[in-house]
C-alpha cells in the first residue's frame, strides 16, 4: 500500500501544481453553476416557487459534464508514461501493476471529489434562500461521486491503450457516451432485451440516488463496474511485459 499511495500522492501534486487543472475545475464549477440556476430560476423554470433541490443539477452533471471531465483528468495518466518513456522504468521497478493503477486512479478521484466540493457553495445558497431536504442532496452527491469513480476508471483504462493524450480521450469519452445513453437505446427495443440494455445504463442506476433512495444494488452496480475497468487497465499494462 505503501507504494499505491507515493504515487498517488506524486499524481495528485501534479493535478495541483498545474494550471490546466486549475482550468478544467473552473469549468467543471462554471457549468454546474449554470445548471443550478436555471434550476431555480423562476424565471427560466416557469414556476412560481422553484424546488430547493439540487436534484436537476446533479442529473445534468453526470448527462452532460462527467463525460468529459473524467477523460481530461485521466488523459496523461498513462499516456504520458507511455510517450516520454517512464512506464517502462515504472513497469520494471519494485511496484506491482495494480498499485500503479490504483495510485493513479486515487489520485484522480481526490482531485475530482476535491472539483465535486466547490459546488457545495450552491448547497449552501441552497439553505440561505431555502429549505433544502438533505436526503436527497446528500444521497445525490454520494451517487455522483460512485459514478466519477466508474467514469474515472473508464479514462484510465482508455489511457493506457495509447501513448496519444487526445486519442485516450476521445476513446474514453465514446465509452462514456455509450454507457451513458444506454438508457436512452433501451427505448428502442422491447422485452428482456430491453430490460438488459437498460440495466446495463449509468444513468439508470442514478436515479434513485437522485430522489433519496440508496439502494445496495446501484452501490454494487458502480463499485462493480469501476473493479472490471480498473482489472482491465492492470491487464492492459501486464501486456506491455509481454512485448
Amino acid at each position: 500500500m505503501r507504494n499505491t499511495m507515493a504515487i498517488a500522492w506524486k499524481e495528485i501534486r501534479a493535478y495541483f501544481t498545474s494550471p490546466v487543472a486549475y482550468v478544467v475545475a473552473l469549468i467543471f464549477v462554471a457549468l454546474a453553476g449554470y445548471f443550478f440556476v436555471r434550476s431555480v430560476d423562476s424565471i427560466l423554470t416557469g414556476a412560481n416557487f422553484p424546488e430547493a433541490s439540487m436534484r436537476e443539477t446533479l442529473t445534468q452533471i453526470s448527462i452532460f459534464i462527467l463525460p468529459w471531465l473524467a477523460p481530461v483528468l485521466t488523459m496523461r495518466l498513462l499516456a504520458e508514461e507511455q510517450k516520454i518513456g517512464t512506464i517502462e522504468l515504472l513497469l520494471t521497478s519494485p511496484v506491482r501493476d495494480w498499485e500503479v493503477v490504483l495510485g493513479k486512479f486515487i489520485a484522480a478521484m481526490s482531485f475530482f471529489i476535491a472539483t465535486l466540493a466547490l459546488t457545495f457553495w450552491y448547497v449552501l445558497m441552497l439553505e440561505w434562500r431555502g429549505n433544502p431536504d438533505m436526503g436527497p442532496l446528500l444521497s445525490g452527491y454520494l451517487g455522483i461521486i460512485l459514478y466519477g469513480g466508474t467514469a474515472v476508471a473508464v479514462g484510465l483504462l482508455a489511457s493506457s491503450f495509447t501513448s496519444n493524450q487526445i486519442v485516450a480521450a476521445v476513446m474514453s469519452l465514446g465509452i462514456l457516451v455509450l454507457l451513458t445513453f444506454l438508457e436512452v437505446a433501451a427505448d428502442q427495443v422491447t422485452g428482456v432485451t430491453a430490460t438488459i440494455v437498460g440495466q446495463m445504463g449509468m444513468t439508470t442506476h442514478f436515479d434513485d440516488f437522485i430522489r433519496g433512495v440508496i439502494d445496495t444494488g446501484n452501490i454494487v452496480y458502480y463499485i462493480s463496474l469501476t473493479a472490471v475497468f480498473l482489472f482491465l487497465t492492470v491487464r492492459s499494462l501486464e501486456t506491455r511485459r509481454w512485448r
